[in-house]
């Protein structure tokens, strides 16, 4: 198989997926290494495939209607409370940002979009193993959410304001992110 037709395999894979797909997976399917998988997913997203990596493995991201960013502040023992509301409101959450005054900004991406996935989110945080991100940063962390269009954006905005977690931005943050 050429490395062309291999990055058909996984494009098709990836499409015909309905959970995420782990770098071994793709690399047993294809026949390779699963750090010629992770090239190979690199290459795909130079070519405009939006490719995400999740902690369960690759997934495309799916076309939303609408996306916002968010400035969120709650504490550790909140987060469940929060991407719960998120994704009961009808978005997906599609990754956390830091600003950290010495590390400079941080990411990572989550594609949160259901309960479940809430509940393998927190199953990670909760095996000691690793902490939120908002830890480093007092509990503020911006999102990028999406939704299927402006309204349900805004009634996660109202959720956010009634459960305090929403938090105004700097001047200087909403370019910066």
């Amino acid at each position: 198989m050429t490395g062309e037709e291999r990055r058909g395999a996984i494009t098709q894979a990836l499409k015909a997926a309905e959970a995420p797909l782990s770098g071994a997976a793709l690399a047993k399917l294809t026949g390779v290494s699963r750090q010629v998988v992770v090239q190979d997913v690199a290459l795909l997203r130079t070519q405009g495939l939006p490719i995400v990596a999740t902690a369960r493995g690759y997934v495309l991201q799916k076309p939303t209607g609408c996306r916002r960013l968010f400035k969120c502040r709650h504490t550790e023992e909140q987060t469940e409370d929060e991407l719960l509301a998120i994704v009961d409101a009808g978005g997906t959450v599609e990754d956390v940002i830091v600003n950290h005054r010495v590390y400079g900004r941080m990411s990572a991406d989550l594609g949160i979009a259901s309960r479940r996935d809430v509940d393998r989110f927190m199953e990670g945080i909760r095996s000691g193993k690793s902490s939120p991100l908002l830890t480093v940063t007092s509990g503020y962390h911006f999102h990028h959410i999406s939704a299927p269009d402006e309204d349900t954006l805004d009634d996660i905005e109202q959720v956010l304001v009634a459960r305090g977690y929403l938090a105004d931005f700097m001047p200087y943050e909403v370019d910066a992110i």
